[in-house]
């Protein structure tokens, strides 16, 4: 039996019950998606030090494009940012402007998987909060809790792109999709593409590692220096860190 996402949206919580819907014919809920790829020793962080990024520069979007295959569809109210920059005023003009790079930021209880009825938004053991392509039906639950905007719908179809990342598959319409921390880069032992691209360019704004190593280069700068969170208020326990905000 065949559904589209509309009709199993609308059956709600009937879903997750597992119940009788017609006589002969019964829904069960699917099992929660798999948590154990990655282990529990690390906890990924991001620190990005807003002092040192420029305005100018995208050397950390094109580098998350190239890798991730993100396209671009030419429409701003449709397009894909799985990072994207601001720019930060301070309205008493007190303090220059900062360029502000902002992406998931892999809260530790995350609103996005809180909010989805299918649990298609999950928490990997790591930290690193993810989407179950399989499981998302496109209702955006998760981009209306997500207080740092930082999901997007596929509302197009794409085609995999001439010299695409072959790591990374093609996304389905229809289906939320955000920033990975570049999932398959980290459990390759290799840093996110934004962060290698922030190096290359000279400007080293921006660091990854693992917080429960306190030895770790992100675990004593963010013991040393003065660090901060977006909306700290909310108690979600974002794991990008922000140093000179």
């Amino acid at each position: 039996m065949t559904m589209d996402r509309r009709t199993v949206l609308g059956l709600g919580g009937v879903a997750a019950a597992g119940v009788a819907l017609a006589p002969g014919l019964t829904l069960i809920a699917a099992p929660p998606p798999d948590k154990s790829e990655a282990s529990g020793d690390q906890r990924w962080a991001m620190l990005i030090d807003v002092t040192k990024c420029e305005s100018n520069c995208t050397a950390c979007t094109r580098a998350c494009r190239q890798e991730n295959n993100v396209p671009l569809f030419g429409d701003p109210t449709r397009d894909i940012h799985w990072i994207r920059k601001l720019e930060i005023r301070d309205k008493d003009h007190r303090r220059p402007s900062v360029s502000l790079p902002v992406l998931c930021n892999h809260c530790e209880n995350p609103p996005c998987a809180h909010v989805c009825p299918t649990e298609a938004t999950f928490i990997r053991k790591d930290g690193i909060v993810l989407v179950d392509k399989h499981r998302c039906i496109g209702c955006r639950y998760c981009m209306l809790a997500c207080p740092y905007k930082a999901r997007s719908l596929v509302y197009h179809k794409t085609e995999f792109p001439e010299g695409g990342n072959p790591n990374v598959p093609i996304r389905a319409k229809g289906v939320v999709e955000k920033c990975t921390f570049c999932v398959h880069l980290v459990d390759d032992g290799k840093q996110p593409a934004c962060v290698q691209a922030c190096g290359h360019a000279g400007h080293k704004a921006m660091i990854f590692g693992d917080l429960n190593d306190p030895k770790s280069e992100i675990a004593m700068r963010i013991r040393e220096v003065k660090t901060q969170t977006i909306r700290e208020d909310l108690g979600l326990k974002p794991h990008v860190h922000y140093q000179g905000l």
